[in-house]
């Protein structure tokens, strides 16, 4: 009985704690903006029957960073594309079974099935694929199919909340929440995208499918995911739904996405540096260097420019440039202020092509249609740094390979330097030296300062 009487003092000492009024602010805090509250369910209605799931059989050339040698598994992974089966998500965008979803989804396929909420099932068509903003497009052959609303990324802000709707480990139309995290993330290898981060739950086979706004609306195309454990962390990409349009449009329009280049090595401003070049505040993408024969190099760039504005957008980071680029098309003419001397002057500079994804028959060819080959590599010039450090004068950088290019032994970071004995110094020279069609071609690479000829078979 004590003990409860002294409890019930303290409580009452708390209780009188409490109702003591607290001191009246100075100011008055400002009302936040009324927000949306999404109604889940209604989302799921609307959007659901419209998300699909992608089921992919193929034949892919196993990453290194994912091969684990054992005592049944060579210690080195397989130059040889192996079979696969995989698993992804996507959304129909037309009635008629035009679909999106993620390129590394569908890399490789030889069969593509699209599975629908109602239990049907249609073999899928590529209509083609962009590697570098991890965007495909597929078709199938169907009618009066039901569509999602899209919306528009460029109108999300940060706190804004969203929907993911997927098949997580092959688990259909699975539902997921969260917010938007953050806007514009640039990611290695992607670095063409402004992601939209969110902390939604998205695992393996969410990739494809679409990230929904509180209207359900798609915003996005859930793509990447940051993780130690192979699963969901807090961190999730999708590619703006804006951005991915602007793709399909070209690949339905020409098969493919071209990019822009623009040829120099960029860095982000601190306060430091942004101080020594007489910048009110960091902003901007301070050029380091600019490639022989470039675009930029053409157009008068220089090495100690910041490009403050592309086409009259500030730029606030170095990685807004790239996603600029990135969907720009070659040949485009493109109006860069640069920041020299301490005052800003405006550039025209006509970009280059931004890689070499594919042989194609010259015009003129038996066949109504060009024939395409798929070399599957993309390619970047040298900068002035690498060219130094590995004693040449011209060359091309191989960012990535898949396809012919990986199968015929060559691998990223490898420094290409002649096709059939020819120097090769810009992409151009790459097309040259191919357009021929040869049976074989002996590409002459510097591989961690040693060089060496790699044979590959275009039959």
């Amino acid at each position: 009985m004590k003990k409860a009487a002294k409890h019930l003092a303290a409580l009452a000492l708390l209780a009188c704690a409490l109702a003591v009024p607290a001191a009246e602010p100075t100011a008055a805090a400002p009302a936040l903006p009324g927000g949306l509250a999404p109604n889940h369910r209604a989302i799921v209605e609307l959007a659901g029957p419209a998300v699909v799931g992608v089921d992919v059989v193929g034949m892919r050339i196993p990453p290194a960073s994912v091969w684990t040698p054992g005592d049944n598994a060579p210690a080195w992974p397989p130059m040889d594309a192996l079979p696969f089966r995989a698993q992804g998500s996507g959304f129909i965008i037309s009635s008629d079974g035009l679909l999106l979803t993620s390129a590394h989804v569908i890399e490789g396929a030889r069969r593509i099935t699209v599975r629908l909420s109602d239990r049907r099932q249609f073999q899928a068509q590529l209509v083609g694929s962009d590697p570098t903003t991890d965007v495909a497009v597929l078709r199938v052959n169907a009618q009066a199919l039901p569509v999602v609303r899209l919306g528009r990324s460029s109108r999300l802000q940060v706190g804004d909340p969203v929907v993911v709707i997927g098949s997580p480990f092959g688990l259909e139309q699975s539902v997921s929440q969260g917010i938007v995290s953050a806007l514009g993330r640039a990611l290695p290898g992607l670095a063409a995208v402004p992601h939209i981060q969110t902390d939604a739950s998205v695992n393996p086979g969410h990739s494809g499918g679409p990230l929904l706004d509180a209207s359900a609306s798609v915003v996005g195309i859930n793509s990447q995911i940051y993780t130690l454990s192979g699963g969901y962390e807090g961190l999730s990409f999708a590619v703006p739904i804006d951005v991915a349009l602007r793709v399909k449009d070209q690949i339905v329009a020409h098969g493919r996405m071209l990019h822009g280049y623009l040829g120099v090595t960029i860095q982000n401003l601190d306060l430091t540096l942004a101080s020594a070049f007489g910048l009110d505040r960091p902003r901007g993408a301070l050029v380091a260097a600019t490639d022989a024969g470039s675009a930029a190099d053409q157009g008068g760039l220089r090495a100690g420019d910041v490009i403050i504005a592309f086409n009259g957008e500030p730029l606030g980071q170095a990685g807004e440039l790239t996603s600029h680029l990135g969907l720009t098309a070659p040949g485009e003419r493109v109006r860069l202020t640069v920041w020299r001397d301490q005052q800003a002057t405006d550039l025209t500079v006509r970009l280059d092509q931004a890689m070499d994804l594919a042989l194609e028959n010259p015009i003129g060819q038996a066949g109504a249609a060009q024939a395409r080959v798929e070399l599957g590599w993309q390619l970047r010039i040298l900068t002035a740094q690498e060219r130094s450090v590995l004693g040449v004068v011209g060359g091309l950088w191989v960012e990535q390979v898949s396809g012919l290019t990986a199968q015929a032994g060559l691998r990223a970071g490898d420094a290409l330097l002649s096709i059939n004995l020819r120097p090769v110094h810009t992409l151009e020279d790459v097309r040259l030296q191919l357009r021929e069609r040869p049976l074989n071609a002996a590409l002459l690479v510097d591989r961690d300062g040693e060089r060496q000829f790699i044979p590959l078979l275009l039959d």
